[in-house]
């Protein structure tokens, strides 16, 4: 079985309809219930659950403290390669966009991991543009060779793979792997992914399962906010999520809140997802998935993030860069993306202690 089967279920639903039926008694059942339906998280995600925001906040603080304690995970994003093949209308890398293009060597690699592993972060993310060429599984695992010096947890974001080859690079030492669907709706994914292999909606939708199922102790997804009406994307999310707890459980799955931030090119997101929005959207998802790991990253300003912690979220990231190389030379080329928060490791890990929160750096080890 594949999720896909579930998404096509989904999207016989009249969301529209769906949302604006909900009451203000329907959203007060919800709040007393200990574990939610498919259709209690979709009264949460309404138009009337705004009205409810403190409640929700509430009762996702406490939820989260029961499973998390007040801790805050923090990793770092480790861009390899900017080279992609495909077309994404709304990404810096995408094969359109004009710019001298990169990969690290080993000894780049070496550079950008001691910076890393300096700050004190023991946790990252291997992030490049989608191009099996300049980021093969040969090129991976030679890097982890370096990496796994200086790190206790490596994780992925790169193209989707087949299941073997995620079996071979969990062999070598990846335990994580992120992807973002960007968006679930596949007539839009059709209109944005213009170009290359990323065209394929499905092969994409079952990517978290193959790598599940080939063995990473971690799975993070997301919708990409903005693509589409938010709510039906954060309510279709969660779903995501929770089917893949119930088909394997002893991976952790986690969920992600990225909103469109502004890149190479003059794409703008067809919705606009506002802070309000997307509060509400962790919210319903932490109390729909209590065990869910729930990250956000440096998208989001210092303020805004700063009010997020005792909400539900559960990681972040500091002092981020989405450039290739970028740590060691912070403007050699083109950023996946704009970050909003600059701030330090030290600068994030003091804020977390001031709220009362246990910076976690290391919470996994690598074995050899």
């Amino acid at each position: 079985m594949s999720f896909y089967t579930k998404l096509k279920e989904i999207n016989t639903l009249s969301f529209d309809e769906l949302f604006e039926n909900v009451t203000n008694r329907d959203v007060e059942k919800v709040l007393k219930k200990d574990r939610l339906s498919e259709q209690d998280f979709m009264t949460l995600l309404s138009p009337a659950a705004e009205n409810y925001l403190e409640e929700m906040a509430q009762k996702s603080h406490e939820i989260t403290t029961q499973h998390f304690g007040k801790t805050m995970q923090l990793f770092l994003p480790l861009y390899l390669s900017d080279y992609c093949v495909n077309t994404c209308k709304y990404c810096s890398f995408s094969v359109d966009n004009d710019f001298p293009r990169r990969r690290l060597s080993m000894e780049e690699i070496e550079q950008e991991a001691k910076i890393i592993a300096d700050m004190g972060i023991k946790h990252i993310i291997l992030l490049s543009g989608e191009s099996r060429m300049h980021s093969s599984n040969a090129y991976l695992k030679e890097s982890l060779k370096v990496l796994k010096k200086y790190f206790s947890s490596i994780g992925l974001e790169i193209q989707p793979l087949d299941t073997e080859e995620y079996q071979e690079l969990v062999d070598h030492g990846i335990d994580g792997l992120t992807v973002y669907q960007e968006v679930y709706n596949e007539e839009i994914y059709a209109g944005i992914h213009t170009k290359g292999p990323k065209r394929d909606f499905k092969y994409r939708l079952d990517t978290p399962e193959r790598g599940a199922f080939a063995g990473m102790r971690s799975v993070n997804i997301a919708a990409l906010l903005g693509l589409d009406d938010w709510r039906k994307e954060s309510f279709i999310t969660g779903l995501h999520a929770a089917y893949l707890q119930d088909n394997y459980l002893e991976t952790e799955v986690g969920v992600s809140f990225p909103r469109i931030r502004p890149n190479a090119g003059d794409f703008q997101p067809k919705v606009d997802v506002t802070d309000k929005n997307l509060v509400q959207a962790l919210l319903a998802s932490r109390l729909f998935l209590p065990r869910s790991g729930i990250t956000i990253s440096t998208r989001e300003t210092p303020e805004f993030r700063d009010q997020l912690i005792p909400l539900g979220v559960t990681k972040m990231s500091a002092a981020s860069s989405t450039v290739v190389g970028g740590y060691t030379e912070p403007d050699a080329t083109q950023s996946q993306f704009e970050i909003s928060d600059e701030r330090s490791v030290k600068e994030v890990k003091e804020l977390l202690l001031a709220k009362g929160y246990q910076p976690v750096m290391k919470d996994w080890h690598i074995l050899s």
